[in-house]
């Protein structure tokens, strides 16, 4: 008898218990982050070339006249602005130059104040008829002969004055000097490359072809570029400009690739992998820890919009990778897939959507 009450009466207790504790109302579950990934080009069916980010404008800078460098005012990654002084050479020759043209613009005004006085002097005497014609005329073609001087001695005189100037290195334009060739002390020609300025604006990726598969790429064609700083992701860009002719020394062919987006977080200097794809379709891949499987069928973790929940999604898959593996149907380029942790997820369940960063990722609704 005692047996059987405790039998009943136990789990009466228990669900007083329970209800007590929650008030009558069911707990809510939290919602657990997960880490979500787009599907990227499958980096095995894609060639890389290593490369390095250079501004898309790189003006040499060198004086426009010769002479020795006194002054060097920047170094190497010196942010400089427009006109803003570089180099210096030593001026004493263009200011003597300077001095003397000076002196034959004088000598020039005063001697055009000369013939003309004289002139003006035969020109009353032949209107008494005290002169002949030819004498005047003679004194009307050395005045006309003395504003020619003149006129010749003060662009002369302007030449000279800007030579003075041209003393001084100025910057084209706003950037960073990122190459230096010249020291104080050295002397140098008109037209020698002194610096290298990289100028603000877009950034490129520079990277070399191999002369054996050169004919496989084109101007135009497009490929994706990842930064060491940031490997898990890749920016879309297109070749902008090949060389036409190899490097002497390893027989490569310089390219430039420029970024097909906005606002790219490259800065100069830093290493890049530029993948181009082989002839065909490239097919999407995921990260090897986002695929699972059940009874042999392959299927990831697709989180839809606008509520953040999973989605099983059969695909159908390719050779593996040694991290990814392609998926040749099932996804796009848009979907985001949970990348970690997909042995505990179920269909239906709510998530947080972050990236590697643990930033939230906001989930764009299918039109």
């Amino acid at each position: 008898m005692l047996r059987h009450v405790l039998s009943v009466t136990v789990p009466a207790s228990l669900i007083a218990l329970l209800a007590a504790c929650g008030n009558g109302e069911p707990v809510a579950q939290s919602i657990r982050p997960a880490l979500v990934v787009q599907p990227q080009p499958a980096g095995e069916l894609m060639d890389s070339y290593p490369g390095e980010v250079r501004a898309r404008l790189e003006p040499e800078l060198a004086f426009r006249i010769g002479g020795k460098v006194t002054k060097r005012l920047v170094e190497v990654g010196d942010r400089v602005k427009k006109d803003q002084p570089l180099a210096e050479l030593d001026p004493q020759d263009v200011r003597l130059q300077l001095e003397a043209m000076r002196a034959q613009v004088a000598a020039a005004e005063a001697n055009l104040r000369l013939v003309r006085a004289e002139r003006d002097r035969y020109q009353k005497l032949l209107a008494r008829q005290l002169v002949s014609r030819s004498q005047f005329d003679n004194a009307e073609n050395l005045y006309r002969s003395g504003q020619a001087r003149l006129k010749q001695v003060k662009a002369e005189f302007d030449v000279a004055s800007n030579q003075a100037g041209y003393a001084v290195l100025r910057a084209s334009q706003d950037g960073i000097i990122a190459r230096r060739m010249v020291e104080v002390g050295q002397v140098v020609a008109a037209g020698q490359s002194v610096f290298t300025l990289a100028a603000n604006g877009e950034r490129e990726v520079l990277i070399s072809l191999p002369e054996q598969a050169f004919e496989r790429f084109k101007v135009g064609q497009q490929v994706a570029v990842e930064l060491w700083s940031q490997p898990d992701q890749r920016f879309s860009g297109r070749i902008r400009e090949m060389s036409p002719s190899a490097d002497p020394q390893s027989r490569t062919f310089a390219a430039r690739v420029a970024f097909s987006e906005g606002e790219v977080p490259a800065e100069l200097g830093q290493s890049a992998r530029v993948f181009i794809a082989h002839n065909g379709e490239v097919p999407l891949a995921v990260p090897l820890s986002a695929l699972s499987a059940e009874k042999g069928r392959p299927f990831v973790w697709v989180v839809t919009a606008p509520d953040s929940t999973l989605e099983r999604r059969p695909v159908r898959i390719g050779a593996y990778g040694e991290k990814s593996v392609p998926i040749l149907e099932g996804l796009s380029p848009s979907d985001w897939v949970v990348a970690a942790g997909v042995q505990v997820l179920r269909e239906g369940q709510q998530v947080r959507p972050v990236d590697r960063e643990n930033r939230l990722v906001e989930l764009a609704a299918k039109e």
